[in-house]
């Protein structure tokens, strides 16, 4: 049976050691880390204990920024701040920008002012494959033992109302499974289908981390059904391209052919 247990800690500030205070939490909680054990993070600790955050005020804002805020009514700062962290600007809707970010489509390229101090938002934590294994050779080296870590976020899934788990990074686990290939039940072969398993296991922990004022940045998942690794996922293991991305394949053909209708 897989159980999802939330963790509580006091409030992540930046440079704090997120292992040591996520440890200590466990500890008091009594819970220890046991092998294939699963820790979900969220980026926004693991970015504000980075330093990822910045202060809108101290942003320096360029022409392009200014004609992004006033377009889709955000803060020329956090317009400013979107460029830089994001690799494409798609457009946006009043109030949030729609980006690609790490080949993900991502609002704001991740950039969030929910648990910030007033006047800060925080960043997307830097190198997050990189941090997943970092914090994930640390906890093992605490619980002499063999885990998996993601680094999660939230994000919100075309024509749905509400968020659902993303996993930003993986380390320990294989994030996708494959089932194309295998039969259903009447004998036919499935074609496309692959099971999000890390982002699945980020949904799972959303219920239990807070997005308040819960002070719940992490969640240890215990009994799920996944394949461990000692190999080094990268990101492109959670992505796919856009010619294949059945959402962003038809989008670039509806506006392939309302460019084509213009021109004639």
């Amino acid at each position: 049976m897989m159980e999802v247990i939330g963790i509580h800690t006091p409030v992540i500030r930046p440079r704090d050691d997120i292992v040591q205070i996520l440890y200590a939490s466990l500890t008091k909680e009594k819970t220890r880390i046991k092998t294939h054990d699963i820790l979900v993070l969220t980026e926004k600790a693991v970015a504000t204990a980075q330093g990822r955050v910045r202060e809108l005020k101290t942003v320096q804002v360029f022409n392009e920024a200014r004609t992004l805020a006033a377009r889709y009514e955000v803060e020329a700062e956090l317009a400013q701040l979107v460029l830089e962290e994001s690799d494409e600007i798609l457009g946006g809707i009043p109030h949030v920008l729609l980006t690609i970010t790490h080949n993900t489509l991502m609002a704001n390229a991740g950039i969030d002012r929910s648990n910030a101090p007033q006047g800060y938002v925080v960043l997307l934590p830097n190198d997050p494959t990189g941090e997943a294994w970092r914090l994930k050779e640390r906890f093992e080296s605490l619980g002499r033992c063999e885990i998996g870590v993601i680094i999660s976020d939230s994000r919100t899934q075309p024509l749905r109302l509400g968020s659902v788990g993303l996993a930003v990074a993986v380390a320990g686990i294989e994030p996708v499974k494959d089932l194309r290939g295998r039969l259903d039940l009447y004998g036919r072969q499935l074609r496309i289908k692959r099971a999000a398993i890390a982002d699945n296991l980020a949904s799972a922990a959303e219920l239990v981390i807070g997005e308040t004022d819960e002070q719940t940045p992490a969640a240890l998942i215990r009994g799920a059904p996944v394949a461990f690794t000692k190999e080094r996922i990268g990101p492109e293991a959670l992505t796919i391209s856009r010619h294949e991305c059945l959402y962003f394949a038809i989008f670039e053909e509806w506006h392939r052919q309302a460019q084509g209708s213009r021109r004639c």
